[in-house]
C-alpha cells in the first residue's frame, strides 16, 4: 500500500477537498461550536481539524493527532496563520492528554482499527462528561452504478475487498449504531452522504480510481487483481466513458456521520 508517501497524501487532500461541505454539515448538525476544545483522531494532512477550526474559532483550539510523521509535517506547512490548530504525532487511543476534550471527531479512521469499540473507549476517557463524539465513517455498499456498469461495479469491489484483505473495516459506516452503544455511549443521531454523478466534470471517478490506486500493491498480494487488469492510469476514464455510454449514474463510496453526546455521571448511575 502507498500510505504515508507523497502521491497518498495528495489524495487524501483531494479527498478531503471533495468530502468537506459534507463533514461541514456534519460537524454543524452535531453541534461544534465556538470555544470548544476538539480532538481530530487521524487528522492525516489536516483536513478535518481545519474546518474544525473554523466552527470552534479564536476562543477555541482543535488537536490533530496522527501516527504518519509525514501527514502531520504537511499539516503542519498547511496550517498558515490558523493560531488556533496544531498536530501531534502519535495514537490517540494511546496517548495521554493534560486536560479533556469537548468533542472528539474524526473521519476515515475507526475502520483502519483492529479494534474499533476499544479505541473509540479510551478515546472517550479524555472527553468532558456532556462532550460531543463525532465520526465520518464509510460504506462501501454505496459506490455502484446504475443500470450496471461493469468496470465501474469492478472497481468498486476491488476497492471493498483490497480494504477488507488489509484488515479494514470497508462497511463500518453502517456499524455505527452498534459500536456506540458498544462503547457506553448513547445511540447516536446519524446521516449519510453520497456522490453521485452521470456524464460531466465529476469527482466521483476520479475518488474511486485513486483509492483503488493506493490498493494496487494489496490486490496484487491478495491475488485479487494484478496492476495490467487494473490499468490503474486509464481507469478513471474507462470509467466514465462507459457510465456516459450508458447515459447511468455512478455513486462514490458511502459517508455515514454519527454523533452523540457523552452521558454526564448522574446520567450513567440514573440508568
Amino acid at each position: 500500500m502507498l500510505w504515508g508517501t507523497s502521491r497518498e497524501l495528495d489524495r487524501l487532500s483531494f479527498q478531503g477537498s471533495v468530502l468537506a461541505p459534507y463533514t461541514h454539515q456534519l460537524l454543524i448538525e452535531a453541534g461544534l461550536t465556538a470555544g470548544m476544545h476538539v480532538l481530530d483522531v487521524g487528522s492525516g494532512s489536516g483536513d478535518v481539524s481545519f474546518l474544525a477550526a473554523e466552527l470552534v474559532g479564536s476562543s477555541g483550539r482543535v488537536l490533530g493527532v496522527d501516527r504518519s510523521p509525514a501527514a502531520v509535517e504537511r499539516a503542519r506547512a498547511l496550517r498558515q496563520n490558523r493560531c488556533n490548530v496544531g498536530f501531534e504525532v502519535g495514537d490517540p487511543a494511546a496517548m495521554h492528554f493534560d486536560r479533556p476534550f469537548d468533542a472528539i471527531i474524526g473521519r476515515f479512521v475507526l475502520m483502519y482499527q483492529d479494534d474499533p469499540a476499544a479505541s473509540l473507549r479510551k478515546m472517550v476517557r479524555y472527553l468532558r462528561d456532556g462532550g460531543l463524539v463525532a465520526f465520518h465513517e464509510l460504506d462501501s455498499t454505496a459506490c455502484r452504478s446504475w443500470p450496471d456498469v461493469p468496470i465501474f461495479d469492478q472497481a468498486a469491489w476491488w476497492l471493498a475487498e483490497a480494504l477488507r484483505g488489509s484488515g479494514a473495516r470497508p462497511e463500518l459506516g453502517l456499524e455505527m449504531h452498534s459500536l456506540f452503544l458498544d462503547c457506553g455511549l448513547p445511540a447516536p443521531r446519524m446521516r449519510t452522504d453520497t456522490l453521485i454523478s452521470g456524464e460531466g466534470d465529476s469527482p466521483v471517478y476520479k475518488l474511486v480510481a485513486e483509492a483503488v490506486r493506493t490498493l494496487v500493491p494489496t490486490l496484487e498480494k491478495l491475488n485479487i487483481a494484478s496492476a495490467a487488469q487494473v490499468q490503474i492510469e486509464s481507469l478513471a476514464d474507462r470509467m466514465l466513458a462507459d457510465v456516459v455510454a450508458k447515459r447511468g449514474v455512478a455513486t462514490s463510496y458511502g459517508l455515514v456521520g454519527a454523533w452523540a453526546r457523552k452521558p454526564r455521571a448522574r446520567e450513567m448511575a440514573d440508568s
